[in-house]
């Protein structure tokens, strides 16, 4: 099957219902891509919360290795990693009780999508949430 995010109705509720973002792959990196749209997306009012082993905190919230750490709810998984790593990714966001898997701008892997879809996720991939959600909600 290949890749077909839902329509930015779909994508306007989602944003608009969400308050917590988990965040793979977070940088503690101001020059990185993931901490720009990471720090935008909490000044717009999200809870950010950092998936990446190598950091403790970031954006001044605790960090955590992977997703089945997280101990709080998710309403959107956002990742930041390549598409080879996207299905690895996918593997733990079942196992959390997050049902919304968003991949940023120039990820795609459609392996990870279809077993996404088989698990009951609604997927996006190959958008940006910062720039969705300027244009969205605005």
């Amino acid at each position: 099957m290949s890749v077909q995010n839902p329509s930015n109705e779909r994508l306007k509720e989602i944003l608009t219902e969400a308050k917590t973002i988990a965040v793979v792959g977070l940088s503690a990196n101001p020059e990185r891509t993931s901490h720009q749209i990471a720090k935008r997306m909490q000044e717009e009012g999200y809870k950010i919360i950092p998936v990446n082993p190598t950091l403790d905190e970031v954006l001044g919230e605790k960090a955590y290795r992977s997703l089945a750490e997280v101990d709080e709810p998710i309403d959107i998984i956002n990742v930041f990693r390549r598409p080879e790593h996207l299905m690895d990714v996918a593997k733990d966001a079942v196992q959390t009780d997050c049902k919304m898997f968003w991949a940023q701008q120039g990820i795609v892997n459609e392996e990870a999508y279809d077993y996404l879809k088989e698990h009951d996720f609604e997927v996006v991939m190959d958008l940006c949430i910062k720039v969705v959600h300027a244009v969205l909600l605005k």
